[in-house]
């Protein structure tokens, strides 16, 4: 059997830009992709902190370093400039698999900079 499980996750993102006149994704800072092990063109699934609108998309990869979290074409209509949200990459994986790869959740400040990277949500302090 295979399962869906989280692989990871950008918890509190800000939304630095929502431009609807492109033809469609979110475009993520590479430090961020890296540190949380998602990939360009990767499937996520958008949670909006401050609506509860939830919608998915497909990554594009953002300058290094440059804090942007920008939802592009229709996703720009879930969100408002400076809301916070969470990106959520899943996996398929066996339950075997799963009970030995928690998922990485990377906490970012206000600015989209690494607060903290942690496999235990639990042990988790919430930034923001």
């Amino acid at each position: 059997m295979v399962i869906t499980v989280l692989k990871s996750k950008i918890h509190r993102a800000v939304v630095t830009q929502a431009e609807l006149d492109y033809i469609g994704s979110i475009t993520i800072d590479k430090e961020l992709m890296d540190a949380a092990g998602v990939y360009e063109y990767e499937k996520v699934h958008i949670a909006n902190i401050n609506t509860g609108a939830r919608f998915e998309t497909y990554v594009i990869t953002g300058d290094k370093g440059s804090g942007v979290i920008c939802l592009n074409g229709a996703a720009a209509r879930y969100v408002q400039v400076n809301d916070k949200i969470i990106i959520m990459a899943y996996a398929q994986m066996t339950p075997e698999e799963a009970a030995s790869n928690p998922p990485k959740v990377v906490f970012v400040t206000d600015d989209n900079k690494i607060a903290n990277i942690s496999r235990n949500e639990e042990r988790l302090t919430v930034y923001n």
